[in-house]
Parts: C-alpha cells; sequence; structure tokens
C-alpha cells in the first residue's frame, strides 16, 4: 500500500466516522425530544385529572359550608326568637 492509498482509507473511514456520528446524535435528538412529548403528555393528562379531582373536592366543601351556614343561620333566628320571647315575658319588652 503507498501513501496515497492510506491517504485514502485515513478519508474514508474519517467521512465514515463522522456520517456515523452525524447519524447517531440526529436519532438520540429525535428520540429525547419524543420522550419529553410523551411525558409532557403524561403531565398534562395528570394535571387535568388533579385539576377535575380539586375542583370536585372543591364543589363538595362549598355544598357543605353553605349547609352549615343555613344550618347556623337557622340556629341564630330560632335562638333570637326565643331571646325576643325571654325579653317580652320578663321585661315587657316588645323588640319589635
Amino acid at each position: 500500500m503507498n501513501e496515497p492509498q492510506v491517504w485514502t482509507l485515513i478519508g474514508v473511514f474519517a467521512a465514515g466516522l463522522f456520517g456515523m456520528l452525524t447519524i447517531m446524535s440526529t436519532m438520540f435528538v429525535r428520540i429525547i425530544r419524543t420522550e419529553i412529548g410523551g411525558l409532557r403528555s403524561e403531565i398534562r393528562g395528570d394535571m387535568n385529572e388533579l385539576r377535575a379531582e380539586i375542583r370536585g373536592d372543591m364543589n363538595e366543601l362549598r355544598a357543605e359550608v353553605k349547609g352549615d351556614i343555613a344550618s347556623l343561620r337557622g340556629d341564630i333566628r330560632t335562638l333570637d326568637r326565643d331571646v325576643n320571647s325571654l325579653m317580652k315575658n320578663t321585661f315587657g319588652i316588645d323588640r319589635d
């Protein structure tokens, strides 16, 4: 093998090496993008499920608080009526 043939082989191997490096890096970048896209979709799905669950819990809590407030209002009205009756009977005062 003479010197030009050696340099030709070195050039062919170098070109093959850079070509393989380019192909592998391109494939790696595509795989990473695909995996990130899949992870993004999965996270969005989980976030939507969590959002729906929190909204459901908040609606339940809101309904429970509204019921408790309505019950408290009824208790206060009953107490007010009882106090008014006591005032009227005890002191003969009509507060209405």
